[in-house]
């Protein structure tokens, strides 16, 4: 009976220096699980350093190892969507090269698929030790916010650290979007997920490439991925705006009429004119972010562009 699979997806965007630290680590792990047959999915992402030289050097190691590498860099998002197109396994796991994932719970996450009616195994962080305060209070308050205004549930501190059944990776490729969210895609397509959990793990060389504004960028992509609400905020402003300015005038024009006192203050006005063209303005950004990523899907262009790849045996034609 021949083993099964376990394709193991690692988006890589300049991480020449955590690579080797990390295969070392899913060596000790693969001994744990001699009924599975690994194949490793490296994605260089458009990485500026030496990524690809070391992708190159380790691919030479051994046909469990394969890579694609993007003509630029595309953003995570296409590196998962890139390795789980390619991924052939009958499991499938997503993991972060910089060991923030930690490769001990997989063991543990293979166990569960196999032994329960799970279709995926996901983790999360229950601490966030070790990350900027800020970043902490804002991701936080992103999965309050997103929770109360989406029809999905996305659990906080959930990672995309996950094993994965194929039937649930098949689902996940149907929906070719452009804009891609995958924390709410996973969430989305449904399927049984159990949830481990584990504390915060810094990472094992380097600094992330995730600045402040790149993960706030990030979560207004998934908030308008999966929730219209901006747009009905957008709309109960208006009317707000509307019902206060028609009170305010038949106010000014009733104490006309009653008390003779005519209209004035400039500045007052001045100001009222400034406070409704910015919530205007603010509604039609809103708008215009929905706008833009129709645009975008309607170009229907591909989600990434490999320039260089190498698929061992174990890829099926």
């Amino acid at each position: 009976m021949s083993k099964k699979v376990l394709s193991i997806i690692v988006p890589c965007y300049n991480e020449q220096d955590t690579i080797h630290p990390y295969i070392s680590q899913m060596t000790d792990i693969e001994t744990l699980l001699p009924e599975l047959t690994f194949e490793y999915w490296f994605i260089n992402d458009g990485s500026k350093d030496n990524t690809l030289s070391v992708l190159k050097e380790i691919s030479k190691q051994s046909e469990q190892y394969n890579y694609l590498s993007f003509s630029r860099n595309f953003g995570k998002e296409a590196a998962l969507y890139a390795g789980l197109e390619h991924a052939r396994g009958d499991y499938i796991t997503v993991m972060d090269v910089d060991l923030q994932d930690p490769p001990e719970l997989l063991p543990k996450m293979v166990e569960l698929l196999q032994k329960n009616d799970y279709d995926c195994i996901g983790t999360r962080r229950v601490t966030r030790e070790g990350e900027p305060k800020i970043r902490s209070f804002f991701a936080k308050k992103f999965y309050k916010i997103i929770n109360k205004i989406s029809d999905i549930e996305i659990v906080d501190g959930a990672r995309d650290y996950r094993l994965m059944s194929r039937q649930m990776v098949d689902a996940i490729l149907e929906l070719k979007e452009y804009n891609r969210f995958s924390k709410g895609i996973f969430s989305w397509v449904g399927f049984d997920t159990y949830y481990l959990e584990f504390e915060n793990i810094e990472r094992v060389d380097g600094e992330t490439s995730w600045s402040f504004w790149d993960l706030l960028q990030y979560s207004i992509d998934g908030i308008i991925s999966f929730s219209e609400f901006p747009l009905k905020l957008s709309t109960i402003l208006g009317f707000i705006s509307f019902v206060a300015s028609i009170s305010a005038l038949l106010f000014i024009v009733i104490r006309a009429l009653i008390f003779g006192d005519p209209t004035s203050g400039w500045p007052s006005l001045v100001c009222i004119i400034l406070a409704l063209g910015g919530l205007q303005l603010l509604c039609l950004g809103v708008v215009g972010q929905y706008l833009g990523k129709t645009f975008l899907e309607t170009k229907q262009r591909p989600i990434y562009i490999i320039k260089d790849k190498k698929i061992s045996s174990l890829e099926e034609d």
